[in-house]
């Protein structure tokens, strides 16, 4: 049976139908999903307009309650929830659990928060007033998520948003829409009161302007590509709503002389390869000084050779397949582009394996320069390239020589360098001697450049986005 958009508290059906097809294997439908369209999507905006001043009146136990209860869920269904990501989106299924778990410690976090609201008292500089500064919900937020985290993003968005008081209306990426339908499904029976969040499956450009370019849509937060995070700032802002985008990166790690190899290339493996390498924080750029060069190669070839691609459930499989036929085509063609700009490529080669999924063996580019198309643009795959530089300095500066700022690694040894590279990296977050990928979900998460826009996302500073401050000045009898 069909599933269905969730709108004011009812599901319904779609103007279409979409099959979700699993990329391990072509042939397993994994279910088939209602569309919606664009009165659809005006309807779901009205259902949260209306519910959004009931759910801001609800008590912080209320709300509590209700994120605590779907976060218990998560956890205690980990293991076939992660079954199903993995099923849909291509990441092994360890890694899918790991996703899994996540999303559930996102809602544990953030119903805390919805019972830990602080304010400020403070003296006014007149005598007899007394000043107060509280947080209230920003109203409805339209949230628009990416394939590639189909649990663990929309958590650390709809948690925070339904923690503070906000009503939500989601649209999922259209390729994993089977982990959307039972995320929302779980918080709509853990009590969640008609129209506080809706669910609408559809293509961006049916209904992503219809969503985000109404006026009775307070807020978006998206994360996706940067050429539609560019679009989707100009239509929100249009009407006046606060925005937050995370966007895109050609995050660099860095491989000084006196780098620990085993630490450097298990840094690089995991930073560039896992989940596929299909994640903005993906070390996509390996910037290595020449003292440490041939033998890291060496050895991160030998590593990646010995990498087992198949079927995401398989518990033998190290690495997934890429998402969808137009992600593997993609991949293919910046590592054409590559070969055409003078670089070598070992590996980068489709897999003829069973199911006829979309398989590409792990990709490493070598002999690129910093100019290349390969060093500026993301490709969003398994595939890295290397960088020769002479030492740290140049490092650095070819590091910080790329239009994004999410993340940046280093691996070394030196506490010099490590803390000159802190301070002198421009991207949002710094990694020393761990992975570029990999980020916990009670601090800050976010970049610069042309990664980020906004407030940062996760932890407590994703109060910034979801409230707004309310000063209130009260005079208890004459002011003096």
């Amino acid at each position: 049976m069909t599933k269905q958009n969730l709108i004011g508290g009812r599901w319904c059906a779609g103007a279409a139908i979409v099959a979700d097809v699993n990329p391990s294997d072509v042939t397993d439908i994994v279910d088939e999903y209602a569309l919606a369209d664009a009165d659809q999507a005006r309807e779901a905006v009205a259902a949260a307009r209306a519910a959004q001043p009931g759910w801001a009146a609800a008590s912080p136990q209320q709300r509590f309650t209700v994120l605590d209860t779907a976060g218990t869920e998560i956890l205690r269904r980990a293991e076939d929830l992660g079954d199903l990501l993995a099923r849909e989106e291509g990441k092994t299924r360890a890694e899918a659990i790991a996703e899994v778990n996540r999303a559930g410690q996102v809602f544990k976090f953030h119903a805390g928060q919805a019972v830990r609201a602080t304010g400020e008292h403070l003296e006014s500089i007149r005598t007899g007033v007394e000043v107060t500064v509280s947080r209230e919900p920003v109203g409805v937020v339209c949230v628009v998520t990416p394939w590639n985290f189909p649990m663990a993003i929309p958590a650390w968005k709809i948690a925070p948003a339904l923690a503070y008081g906000n009503t939500v209306v989601f649209k999922p990426a259209e390729l994993v829409p089977a982990s959307a339908w039972a995320l929302v499904d779980i918080l709509r029976r853990a009590g969640l009161p008609d129209g506080a969040l809706n669910l609408l499956i559809g293509k961006g450009s049916v209904i992503g302007d219809t969503i985000t370019g109404s006026p009775d849509v307070d807020a978006v937060s998206f994360t996706g590509s940067t050429d539609t995070g560019r679009k989707v700032l100009a239509t929100a802002t249009r009407h006046g709503a606060r925005v937050q985008l995370e966007m895109g990166g050609k995050n660099p790690l860095v491989l000084v002389d006196d780098a620990d190899l085993e630490t450097a290339v298990r840094c690089a493996v995991e930073g560039a390869y896992g989940s596929t390498g299909q994640r903005c924080t993906a070390s996509s750029r390996l910037i290595v000084t020449e003292g440490i060069h041939d033998r890291f190669v060496a050895a991160l070839l030998d590593r990646l050779r010995a990498i087992r691609v198949g079927d995401a459930r398989d518990p033998r499989t190290e690495m997934g397949p890429v998402v969808d036929e137009r992600q593997l085509d993609q991949d293919e063609r910046y590592l054409d582009v590559a070969r055409r700009e003078g670089a070598e490529v070992v590996g980068g080669k489709r897999l003829d394996l069973p199911g006829r999924g979309f398989y590409l063996s792990p990709a490493l580019v070598l002999g690129s320069s910093t100019t290349d198309t390969i060093n500026r643009e993301e490709v969003f795959g398994p595939v890295a390239s290397i960088i020769r530089v002479t030492d740290y300095d140049e490092a650095l500066a070819v590091a910080n020589d790329v239009d994004f700022g999410l993340t940046a690694g280093i691996v070394t040894t030196s506490l010099a360098k490590a803390t000159d590279f802190r301070r002198r990296s421009t991207a949002g977050m710094v990694m020393v001697n761990v992975p570029t990928a990999g980020v916990d979900f009670h601090v800050p998460f976010g970049g610069r450049k042309a990664s980020s826009y906004g407030p940062r996302e996760q932890g407590t500073h994703a109060r910034e986005f979801f409230t707004t401050t309310k000063t209130a000045y009260v005079a208890a009898g004459p002011v003096v």
